[in-house]
């Protein structure tokens, strides 16, 4: 008996250690507005400044081709109604007219994946940054959980808003 009295008194020296350690450790949550946080930042506003100059640059070929392709089926088509077109130099123009149409559907292509490569190259950095800073942060101040309510997370009401804290920190 005497031996299970202190196993009884081991195990429950054990249970109030283990209670303690736990509200000792207890968890803390806090939660920011990531993209209200990243609207202000002024690297965010010159990457968006940029990405919009490069798309200009982009559409402007883009335009630029289909401005050509216009021109070329306008004259044409005044050639074909005047007659002035063999049926094997209409069949060469039509050719050649499907060809530039094809070669404006494979640059819009292009130009889309260079603008996603771009936004990539200027926001991911900077997504890295935010990133970082939130997780030293955390680290810092102790926190089991930031949660982004800018992405429509789940929040606890206890939860603190770091929104401001992390903006001052960038």
């Amino acid at each position: 008996m005497r031996y299970s009295n202190q196993i009884t008194r081991l195990f429950f020296v054990a249970l109030v250690m283990f209670g303690a350690t736990f509200v000792l450790h207890a968890q803390k949550f806090g939660h920011l507005n990531s993209a209200e946080l990243m609207a202000e930042m002024a690297e965010i506003t010159s990457a968006d400044a940029e990405l919009k100059t490069y798309q200009e640059q982009l559409a402007k070929v883009g335009e630029d081709m289909v401005t050509k392709f216009q021109k070329n089926y306008q004259d044409y088509q005044i050639k074909a109604n005047s007659g002035d077109l063999s049926q094997i130099q209409a069949q060469e123009i039509e050719g050649q007219l499907t060809q530039e149409q094809q070669s404006i559907q494979v640059y819009q292509q292009e130009m889309q994946n260079k603008l996603m490569e771009k936004r990539q190259t200027l926001y991911d950095p900077i997504f890295e940054k935010v990133r970082s800073v939130i997780e030293q942060y955390g680290k810092e101040n102790g926190f089991t959980m930031i949660f982004d309510s800018g992405l429509g997370a789940i929040l606890y009401e206890d939860s603190e808003d770091l929104t401001e804290a992390i903006k001052a920190k960038l």
